[in-house]
């Protein structure tokens, strides 16, 4: 082989290495899909959100980063289950918190934290 082959071989290999894992497997959901269904929640209402139009209010905290923090909602340690729960009923787990139930689905809730770990 010649060596510039075996660079372009190598480099190529490297990239496919350097890619961040898929969240599909951490929580089963379609991130393109859970990005429309935070649009149509209205999610940026109250939340910054990366890569969702308008998302920058601060009643919320921010999702920017979520898949970086410790914790969902201050008191749950951060999970795909646990993201996953909040997303469909807040009010199960913190009584007191602002954040509304808004009839999410088990499969919605899926489809919103893989868009959320995915950022």
């Amino acid at each position: 082989m010649k060596p510039a082959y075996l660079l372009i071989v190598l480099a190529a290999s490297l990239a496919a290495c350097s890619k961040p894992p898929s969240v599909e497997p951490l929580t089963g959901g379609n991130p393109r899909a859970g990005q429309q269904l935070i649009e149509s929640f209205g999610c940026a209402s109250c939340h910054q959100i990366k890569g969702i139009a308008h998302a920058d209010s601060k009643v919320g905290p921010s999702l920017k980063e979520i898949k970086d923090s410790s914790y969902v909602a201050g008191v749950l340690p951060n999970s795909a289950d646990n993201l996953m729960k909040w997303i469909e009923h807040p009010r199960a787990i913190n009584p007191k918190t602002a954040m509304p139930e808004l009839g999410v689905t088990p499969a919605q809730a899926r489809d919103i934290a893989a868009y959320l770990y995915s950022q």
